[in-house]
């Protein structure tokens, strides 16, 4: 964090000092756990549903911290404030205003956010210090810790940005203003709050609304509600893509027998070919758009495509994959999942499959996708019938009504009524697999967050380990 004094930062955040010395400088990162605080740096007290910062506000000290923000007095040096999330923004925006020469490339779309906020960060650093969120803190308290971050070197600030309601991306981008704007898709994640896909695509597109007139908007040109968000802004549009018209584009695409791309990476600039280590074509728009934000920031077409080749997932339960000893292959892409994502997911897992005689068996362990509203049933009934069309082996359906729905499309979109089967829970659903995988079998793991179906995964893995 660039460094300021506790009058600074009450003064950023339009609090008051509680017992603290105005002129004690905040040199440390700010934390909102008490057990990660170094010394010199700021506690934020929040109150959570089961614990309250404020009963920490003494530990915090006690480590280093210099003072408390904080909505109440804690008997220890604080900045008072009405409300802490609020003014965890402020000071976030204060910070980023005094870090001039820092560019801020924030993105958002309804899939890939985090995987593409990952390569573009692995592609930033080869041009100086970047800072970017670690997994998805895209929310108003984890996208203002991540800005805080910052200091007087940085040289680039990657932001992921979730929506769930219009005016989400408008409150975050006025904490860190973009110089560049990234919008990768719009799909039916949170369709269930936001009502319809033109819906969202009006929160999504509050992101390029930000940008200033030298600013520019990097706009996902097969997506025809993020081709349109040209006409919301005043900065340079860049285009991404497989579209002919695409500035950026991919030609040539194929996956190898892993399941991983390969395509001639093409631009206004030249080309290169580019072979990904990410599993599932899906990663292909991915790194088009990363390749789009490191070139519009100076990197050659030639050293964007040798970064891409050498970029990896940083971040756990997307398409990770682990082979076990006895040579069944784990695809635990678990962290989150909506029709979009699941329909790339069954796609990279039946690439992982391969064909011919030598074609790996695969299984899809799926659950529930949430907040998808009242499409929610037809959509899970989609999934199901998708997973038999594309010759998934075997579909294990995890959970209660919607997971019932997809493996009812796939028994009807099914031959022999053995291509699915439905299951109470994820330990039902490591029983079942313990007893039928066979090595060389492929197996994904897949549900929204809430599921928690990374279970099965961690049990398979422990299964291989044992072994």
């Amino acid at each position: 964090m660039i460094a300021l004094t506790l009058a600074e930062v009450a003064a950023a955040v339009g609090g008051s000092l509680d017992g603290a010395d105005p002129d004690t400088l905040v040199t440390g990162p700010v934390e909102v756990d008490s057990r990660k605080v170094n010394p010199g740096g700021l506690f934020a007290a929040f109150v959570g549903e089961n614990v309250d910062g404020h009963d920490y506000a003494d530990t915090a000290v006690a480590a280093g911290a210099v003072a408390v923000l904080a909505s109440r007095p804690v008997g220890v040096p604080a900045v008072l404030v009405d409300s802490v999330v609020d003014a965890l923004g402020k000071l976030a925006r204060a910070v980023v205003a005094r870090a001039e020469d820092t560019a801020v490339v924030a993105l958002t779309g309804s899939a890939g956010k985090t995987s593409t906020k990952d390569l573009i960060a692995q592609l930033l650093r080869r041009l100086g210090e970047t800072v970017y969120p670690p997994g998805s803190l895209n929310n108003e308290i984890g996208h203002p810790m991540t800005a805080l971050r910052v200091e007087a070197g940085t040289r680039h600030l990657v932001m992921e940005m979730g929506a769930r309601h219009k005016g989400d991306i408008e409150y975050l981008t006025s904490i860190t203003p973009p110089r560049i704007g990234l919008v990768l898709n719009v799909g039916t994640a949170h369709v269930g709050e936001f009502g319809s896909q033109e819906a969202i695509a009006e929160a999504k597109g509050e992101i390029v609304e930000a940008l200033p007139a030298h600013g520019t908007a990097i706009l996902n040109a097969d997506d025809r509600l993020v081709r349109a968000m040209a006409t919301r802004t005043r900065a340079k549009v860049v285009y991404f893509g497989e579209s002919p018209d695409a500035d950026v584009r991919a030609t040539g695409v194929r996956l190898d027998a892993t399941g991983r791309p390969s395509f001639t990476l093409t631009t206004p600039a030249g080309s290169a070919p580019v072979q990904l280590r990410l599993y599932g074509e899906h990663h292909v728009s991915n790194a088009l758009a990363a390749a789009a934000v490191a070139m519009e920031l100076g990197m050659s077409v030639d050293d964007t495509a040798a970064a891409l080749g050498e970029a990896g997932a940083l971040s756990r339960w997307r398409m990770e994959v682990v082979d076990r000893a006895d040579g069944v292959t784990v695809v635990n892409d678990a962290y989150n999942a909506n029709p979009d994502s699941m329909r790339a997911a069954l796609r990279a897992l039946v690439s992982m499959g391969g064909r011919g005689p030598e074609r790996r068996r695969t299984w899809a362990v799926l659950g529930e996708m949430r907040e998808l509203g009242e499409d929610s049933l037809a959509e899970h009934d989609a999934i199901g019938r998708l997973a038999v069309r594309l010759d998934v082996t075997k579909l294990v359906a995890v959970g209660g009504r919607e997971a019932a729905c997809m493996e009812l499309g796939a028994r009807n979109e099914g031959s022999w009524g053995e291509e699915s089967v439905l299951v109470s829970d994820a330990d039902a659903a490591v029983e079942l697999l313990r007893s039928q995988l066979r090595p060389g079998d492929v197996v994904l793991v897949k549900a929204s967050r809430s599921v928690g179906l990374e279970k099965v995964a961690e049990a398979l893995l422990a299964d291989g380990a044992a072994r």
